[in-house]
């Protein structure tokens, strides 16, 4: 059972048992008398835990970077914050939409539920929208059969860098998408091929570090219903190896 699930078990039978005090226990018993320890406990904590389920489920959720498959972009041990609301608001556990609110653009940092394994969240970048025709052939990505222009930054050796193979740094320009985005490539190494039509419904993610990633090109594609929220902001950023806190990447806005 996930965090999320817990969460929902816990707020749901602190708020049985502080309801049953409300409307019955607190009847029977004289005005200076306390309740048992399970009515204390539940009379002061499901307050607390209904509105961090509620924070939780409708408006940020906070998600740490786990892996490399986001650098430059997002280093391990970076904490982000996550939009709960910016693609449609869902019910928690059951993940239904119940009300929408919007949709990914291209060029979107989004978590979502991985579809080979609901339970992991994974965090990419959206590359291709339902109906859009995508191709990545030699280190080139392709959107609706037009290049998609990058330029050549030189060797990359910020943090994160692999420590085997040499790195270049790119600046790409997504269709649609006002500000570029930087990514990475392992010279000598490259990442899989794929010539796809994303449908509908469904949506086209990929790693920033192109030749470390496991994404749509490995494993297909996002449905709608695993989108979890759209990252936008760095909040915490852990240098694990020394535990140092990078306090210039605290803040940093993930856009568009």
């Amino acid at each position: 059972m996930n965090f999320e699930a817990w969460l929902t078990l816990a707020c749901f039978v602190t708020g049985i048992i502080w309801l049953i005090d409300k409307l019955v226990l607190s009847r029977r018993r004289g005005k200076n008398e306390e309740g048992n320890w399970a009515v204390e406990f539940a009379r002061s904590f499901f307050p607390v835990l209904l509105a961090v389920l509620l924070l939780r489920a409708f408006v940020f959720e906070p998600f740490r970077i786990p892996s490399k498959s986001m650098v430059p972009t997002l280093l391990v041990g970076d904490f982000v914050l996550v939009s709960k609301f910016s693609y449609g608001l869902r019910l928690p556990v059951t993940h239904t939409k119940i009300l929408s609110t919007g949709e990914p653009h291209r060029g979107d940092v989004v978590v979502f539920r991985y579809p080979r394994n609901p339970d992991e969240d994974y965090i990419k970048r959206v590359i291709g929208l339902p109906g859009d025709k995508i191709s990545y052939h030699d280190e080139q990505l392709y959107v609706n059969g037009k290049a998609v222009p990058r330029k050549d930054l030189g060797i990359y050796d910020g943090p994160d860098a692999d420590v085997l193979d040499q790195m270049r740094l790119f600046s790409e320009d997504l269709p649609g998408v006002k500000k570029p985005h930087k990514m990475l490539h392992i010279i000598g190494r490259e990442g899989p091929q794929t010539d796809v039509t994303v449908p509908k419904g469904m949506y086209f993610c990929m790693g920033d570090n192109r030749d470390n990633s496991s994404d749509s090109r490995i494993w297909g594609f996002v449905p709608e219903g695993n989108l979890v929220g759209r990252a936008f902001m760095i909040w915490l950023s852990v240098d694990f190896s020394d535990f140092d806190i990078r306090f210039s990447r605290i803040g940093d806005m993930l856009n568009r």
